[in-house]
């Protein structure tokens, strides 16, 4: 059985995604260590998972691009969660048109070669926080103050620390579990 883990970046003050959408505030706190520890997180997927945007993004990137995070994103299915595209031209790519809740579980059980390995955009990311299904959190936090934008967590959730890495460019990795 598969893992469902989210992995997201985040900044000092809370948020995922800046109010302009730029993305240039992940670079903060950069630095071999944390590169390392996100190429291990990609590398270590049995599967990406990721809704319709974020899809479209990466396929029109990762297919020509070169350097360590190249080979995992390529070479490893990814499964995008989408009602509107009509096909998935990205190797090794499946559509899954079911209810989000439904087809995590069926993903989970059906799979034993790797966790599956969320990459959010943010509401995709909320819409499986809601599910309850995310069975880790991996939070890279950036040392920026954003001072606006969005966050993933819109309420309560109970989770427990399991694994905390302090990063020498000063980004610091997070991992947490849902409470039982």
């Amino acid at each position: 059985m598969s893992r469902l883990v989210l992995k997201m970046s985040v900044s000092l003050d809370g948020y995922v995604a800046s109010r302009d959408g730029t993305t240039d505030w992940i670079a903060a706190g950069s630095s071999d260590d944390s590169r390392q520890w996100t190429v291990d997180t990609v590398r270590n997927a049995g599967a990406h998972v990721m809704g319709a945007t974020t899809y479209e993004a990466m396929a029109a990137y990762w297919p020509n691009a070169s350097g360590p995070f190249a080979e995992p994103m390529n070479d490893i299915p990814k499964i995008v969660f989408s009602t509107s595209l009509a096909t998935a031209d990205w190797a090794d790519t499946t559509i899954a048109r079911g209810n989000i809740s439904d087809e995590i579980r069926r993903l989970k059980q059906d799979r034993s070669d790797g966790n599956l390995l969320v990459h959010g955009g943010v509401r995709f990311a909320r819409s499986l926080v809601a599910t309850g299904l995310i069975d880790e959190y991996r939070l890279l936090v950036h040392p920026v103050v954003l001072g606006a934008g969005e966050r993933l967590f819109t309420g309560p959730l109970a989770i427990h620390p399991v694994h905390t890495v302090a990063f020498s460019g000063g980004a610091v990795a997070h991992v947490f579990a849902p409470d039982a």
